[in-house]
């Protein structure tokens, strides 16, 4: 009987297949063993590929990195209105590391968890991701200040900071039992600080107010 011909290896599907390992268990817990189980490869061809564990988690972060470029720029773009933009993009952020089956954020995680003696290239790669994370929602925050929806004086790279931390400190307040609406509440605290273009700075009405609460 005729040998079948061995399925032909596919990058791309393979490094799919990584990243779900390393988004799962971490670059430390992740095996190389299991990672070219989960990969349909052997080790020697992982190997071969990728030179090692540590360049493949590299390529893999990056990938990573790539797609939730892409999702923050369809949240970001999913609203006309800045405001409402950005909060849309804080609450898809709470129910990304709040779903049933979430697995929380790999940058975060990785970050977190870096040891003293963290390869430099991973470090490198970690901080590169970071930098580059809050590309899409500084440019609509500076769209939403040129349409008049943003007060031309909030400082934007304050504010992209500002979010950033706010939606990785969801994910770390996830993996310790936070719910979806405790988050949601943060959120609502988060946007407090907009203030609209049209409004003169530091008349914007407190989320305490709003809410018929009196200021602490």
């Amino acid at each position: 009987m005729s040998r079948g011909r061995p399925r032909q290896f596919d990058p791309n599907v393979a490094l799919e297949q990584a990243l779900a390992v390393f988004v799962r268990d971490g670059f430390e817990r992740a095996s190389v063993q299991e990672l070219a189980e989960c990969m349909d490869i052997c080790k020697p061809s992982l190997y071969a590929a990728y030179g090692n564990k540590e360049a493949l988690f590299i390529e893999a972060l990056r990938l990573y990195a790539r797609r939730g470029a892409e999702q923050r720029q369809r949240v970001l773009e999913s609203e006309p209105d800045g405001r409402r933009a950005v909060e849309a993009l804080l609450r898809q952020s709470v129910a990304h590391v709040t779903a049933g089956d979430a697995v929380g954020c790999l940058l975060v995680a990785e970050a977190a968890s870096a040891q003293p003696d963290q390869s430099p290239a991973i470090r490198e790669a970690l901080t590169q991701a970071f930098a580059h994370s809050g590309t899409e929602l500084r440019a609509r925050l500076a769209r939403a200040q040129a349409d008049g929806h943003l007060h031309r004086d909030r400082d934007l790279d304050v504010l992209t900071d500002y979010f950033g931390a706010i939606m990785a400190g969801f994910a770390v307040q996830a993996r310790n039992g936070a719910t979806a609406a405790q988050l949601d509440a943060v959120v609502d605290a988060a946007m407090a600080v907009w203030v609209p273009g049209e409004q003169p700075q530091g008349q914007h009405e407190p989320l305490c107010h709003r809410r018929g609460r009196p200021p602490r």
